[in-house]
């Protein structure tokens, strides 16, 4: 179904405002029958008439009056789109995700003032693995997304935003950690394939070598935590987290090898930013 499109409202309204067919012509710089089609189609695609003689004018039908409150309230939102955009200010809908360690440990501060700064804009976050987050934002479902190393950002602009460190977590009662190879026979708890944790963690015991006795698959940090605290396995989280959750005093935390446990959180996104991700760029550390 065709939409209605604004030149043939205004021409519509127009001759409304100038009481007929001819002196609308001449105000829109158009011959008359231009304006006369285009009135006929506009009635075609409706499926009804606008106008009805009086005399030798027109007036407008019940049909005709409907349209015309329609129309105006058109314009006059469409005057208000144009100058909100010209203006700079941001508003809309801004879809982002976010690894869930990031949406629980860094960014309620942020987001919390970009909404101060921008009232107009209503932001809408979605969590997942950085590799379903790429995803997403590839697919324009997401305008952008906050995913961790390692990634192939590909087509995606991207941006550095956090240091995270990773720690190893397991039950209070397993001894230190001191190589991959002390973790044979454990249970591997993490997210699903996708996840950049958990494919930095199996690329560590793979070169142990050493493979989990098992893996157990979560979809939160908060039931991850809860199954190492209990003794069913090990887990590798931000460090941030841990603080953010107040879970640190229910695990034994085990320091990994540098060139697992340093990591970073990107923004990634997918052509030039809208207004209202431009300035959640600017608040970004």
């Amino acid at each position: 179904m065709r939409s209605l499109d604004l030149d043939s409202l205004d021409i519509f309204r127009t001759v409304v405002a100038e009481g007929g067919v001819i002196r609308a012509a001449q105000k829109l710089n158009r011959v008359q029958s231009n304006v006369t089609t285009r009135i006929k189609q506009l009635e075609q695609r409706l499926g009804t008439s606008l106008f009805r003689k009086q005399g030798r004018g027109l007036v407008l039908s019940p049909e005709g009056e409907l349209l015309l409150s329609y129309a105006q309230r058109l314009f006059r939102i469409a005057d208000e789109a144009e100058n909100e955009l010209r203006s700079g200010r941001a508003m809309g809908i801004l879809r982002i995700g976010s690894l869930e360690s990031t949406a629980g440990s860094r960014l309620a501060p942020i987001l919390s003032r970009f909404h101060r700064q921008h009232p107009g804009v209503v932001v809408e976050l979605a969590t997942g693995t950085t590799g379903a987050l790429l995803q997403r934002v590839a697919s324009f479902e997401l305008e952008a997304a906050f995913v961790s190393e390692p990634f192939s950002p590909g087509a995606l602009e991207s941006r550095k935003v956090f240091e995270e460190e990773l720690v190893l977590v397991t039950g209070k009662d397993v001894a230190e950690v001191r190589r991959a190879a002390d973790l044979a026979g454990m249970t591997l708890i993490a997210f699903a394939n996708g996840c950049s944790y958990r494919k930095r963690l199996e690329e560590w015991l793979g070169a142990g070598p050493v493979l989990p006795a098992r893996t157990l698959e979560f979809a939160s940090y908060q039931a991850m935590v809860a199954c190492v605290a209990a003794g069913t396995g090990f887990a590798v989280v931000p460090r941030s987290l841990l603080v953010a959750m107040k879970s640190a005093q229910d695990v034994r935390q085990h320091e990994l090898p540098a060139k697992v446990r340093r990591n970073r959180t990107h923004l990634v996104w997918h052509g030039a930013p809208s207004t209202a991700l431009q300035r959640l760029i600017e608040l970004l550390p």
